[in-house]
């Protein structure tokens, strides 16, 4: 098949540390290719792929300040639906722009939907129900207003992370800082254990980084990393005694979450959103739902087999997985 795959232009493809809508484009893309079949990505011009890649972008709008993200957006999405008529299958990882021009065109467009923005946004969703073909990233995200295809989880490239049988003591924030992700609630779970505490991830809520994370952040019990990517990601995500997840917003899935496990890292989690069907509760870590029953899991870590967090996320967070999952569809399209 000719499959077009449309990335996100706010970071590169794949992102040098966040960027998690453009690190599954790119998963599924060499994914892909692997499997035999002619890929184009459509991403910034700086992305890296053994795809053919198209860009009409130089970098990602987030990492270019002087860029306006709406003229790059609409630039971006307009270039590859110019020349839809050469592809089998448009898979979209755009959000809904890219589906106003699904009634132009007539190659058939998957549609992987990331997570809502907001209520505001589903109108969009709601008038393109039958051009759309959906696909949510976890059931707990499904919206009851729009029909799917299928459920298809983030696939992570194994091969980027390395399992741990011997962790070190201390505890993992991983996300970008911002109050749904729950960062002070992981100093609080760390204060609380009395268990060093490494926070990485890019600060996105300037004014909470500053009042409920920094004056926390010693820089000896507390330590503030900065963004952390590459090969030194499977490094921290494995030597940890466990990652803390204490969100307060229903996530659709949680990449860092699956690639913990991976690493053979239980996770500590509010059971809110996709957490349940990512974590096996006390087989691959916890499901808690406040700051003290995080901190008592915390004593009970040592019960958690490691390999059995490296066996769940291999089997159903793979992008070999994923990218099986997502060939049925096109088949079936």
């Amino acid at each position: 098949m000719k499959i077009a795959v449309l990335s996100p232009v706010a970071w590169r493809t794949p992102p040098r540390h966040y960027g998690p809508w453009e690190q599954m484009a790119s998963n599924l893309a060499e994914g892909l290719i692997a499997a035999g079949h002619d890929v184009t990505l459509f991403a910034t011009a700086d992305s890296v792929t053994g795809a053919q890649l198209e860009a009409i972008c130089p970098q990602g709008w987030e990492e270019d300040k002087t860029a306006d993200a709406k003229v790059n957006e609409c630039m971006h999405i307009s270039y590859l639906m110019e020349q839809a008529h050469r592809f089998d299958i448009i898979h979209n990882h755009f959000d809904f722009l890219p589906l106003t021009y699904s009634r132009l065109i007539r190659t058939p467009m998957v549609t992987t939907i990331h997570g809502f923005s907001s209520e505001k946004i589903i109108p969009v969703y709601q008038r393109y129900n039958d051009a759309g073909q959906y696909v949510s990233i976890s059931n707990a995200d499904r919206h009851p207003e729009l029909r799917y295809r299928a459920t298809v989880y983030n696939g992570i490239n194994t091969a980027d992370f390395t399992f741990e049988p011997s962790p070190q003591e201390y505890l993992l924030y991983y996300g970008r800082i911002h109050p749904d992700k729950g960062t002070h609630d992981a100093i609080q779970i760390a204060l609380h254990t009395r268990r060093p505490l490494l926070i990485a991830g890019i600060v996105q809520d300037e004014a909470y980084f500053r009042e409920m994370v920094q004056p926390y952040a010693d820089g000896e019990q507390i330590k503030y990393l900065g963004a952390v990517g590459g090969s030194a990601r499977s490094t921290l995500l494995g030597k940890a005694a466990a990652l803390l997840h204490p969100i307060h917003f229903n996530e659709p899935f949680g990449l860092s979450v699956a690639e913990a496990m991976l690493c053979g890292t239980p996770v500590i989690a509010y059971n809110r959103g996709a957490m349940p069907e990512l974590i096996t509760d006390r087989i691959t870590g916890f499901l808690v739902n406040n700051t003290h029953e995080a901190a008592a899991c915390v004593e009970d870590l040592s019960c958690i087999d490691r390999h059995a967090c490296t066996a769940r996320a291999s089997t159903h967070f793979s992008a070999t997985r994923m990218t099986a999952d997502y060939l049925e569809i096109y088949k079936t399209m």
